[in-house]
């Protein structure tokens, strides 16, 4: 075959990379079934595409490449040097992307693919542990990709589509996101063991007013909450004290360092006396949330409904 119009259409050396793969990524495969065989009309059968669609697109790769890549005698070809070396790469990139469908076929079996679920770190240490092992009574080999973090970091993962569902407070209302509502977790004022307040068992916020709280950092679904709850109590927390994580707060009030609005333990921890709050009602609604229109793989779909399937019974 001659090349008489090598330069038309041809890529400039500095063309724009997306210009470049879509011109020549429909080739790479008709290229290397080519180079495997070096025969055009063996190639074509095994491909199952008529031989003219496959010269044509030898020649045309050619051309936007402006380099022979085969030898021509008859309908047999053999490789150049050019071809050759973007041979090499051009099975490396097509590995690559039998590799990545293999990926994301596993991923979405229904007995064996994976689901991303991200969640806030009080729910690690008993509810999630708990919820995916009564899961896996029915669905044993579906794999997990967890990640804790709080509410607003996980819903941007899941606009990213980093993640497929999150269990997260307060449950998001936000038109590109679908919020379920779960179950309600009962807030505690949680004073030193040698605090005024230790004795009680039950207390008003606002009997806390003059204290000095230690809070999750602003943006925290918990720090939200207990900015509200202290306002409806009518006053507004002194901070002495901002954290990532409950427990390490809790370590903080043991130490003496202030009082803090927190969900209930996975154990105890000594050092510190839990107050139910009477009033204002303290309380935090826990949902699953998804990014709305988002279409479900076979393993995401039976979690989310086992999810749902925990309405009121979600916590332990």
């Amino acid at each position: 075959m001659a090349h008489q119009h090598r330069s038309q259409g041809q890529l400039s050396p500095s063309g724009d990379t997306e210009d470049i793969v879509t011109l020549l990524a429909p080739r790479l495969a008709y290229f290397a079934g080519v180079a495997r065989t070096e025969h055009v009309t063996r190639a074509a059968q095994e491909m199952q595409v008529p031989q003219s669609t496959l010269s044509r697109a030898m020649v045309r790769l050619e051309q936007d490449l402006g380099v022979d890549l085969f030898a021509r005698r008859g309908r047999t070809v053999s490789l150049t040097p050019a071809g050759r070396t973007f041979l090499t790469s051009v099975e490396r990139a097509l590995a690559e992307v039998e590799r990545a469908a293999d990926e994301v076929r596993a991923d979405a079996d229904a007995a064996t693919g994976k689901v991303a679920f991200g969640f806030l770190h009080t729910m690690g240490a008993e509810t999630v542990p708990g919820l995916i092992h009564a899961f896996r009574a029915d669905h044993p080999r579906v794999r997990f990709s967890l990640v804790q973090n709080y509410g607003e970091a996980m819903l941007e993962r899941l606009r990213a589509g980093e993640l497929d569902l999150c269990l997260t407070s307060p449950v998001p209302d936000a038109p590109d996101l679908v919020g379920r509502r779960l179950d309600e977790q009962k807030l505690r004022l949680v004073v030193p063991a040698d605090h005024r307040l230790a004795a009680r068992r039950r207390v008003r916020l606002a009997e806390a007013a003059d204290e000095t709280f230690v809070t999750l950092e602003p943006g925290y679904g918990l720090r939200r909450i207990t900015d509200d709850l202290c306002q409806q109590a009518g006053f507004r927390p002194r901070i002495a004290f901002e954290g990532e994580e409950a427990e390490t707060l809790r370590g903080l009030v043991a130490a003496g360092l202030g009082v803090a609005l927190l969900p209930p333990p996975a154990v105890p921890r000594p050092g510190v006396v839990e107050l139910t709050v009477t009033a204002p009602r303290a309380a935090r609604e826990i949902g699953v949330a998804w990014l709305d229109g988002h279409p479900d793989t076979p393993p995401v779909a039976a979690f989310k409904k086992f999810l749902l399937s925990r309405r009121g019974n979600l916590l332990p």
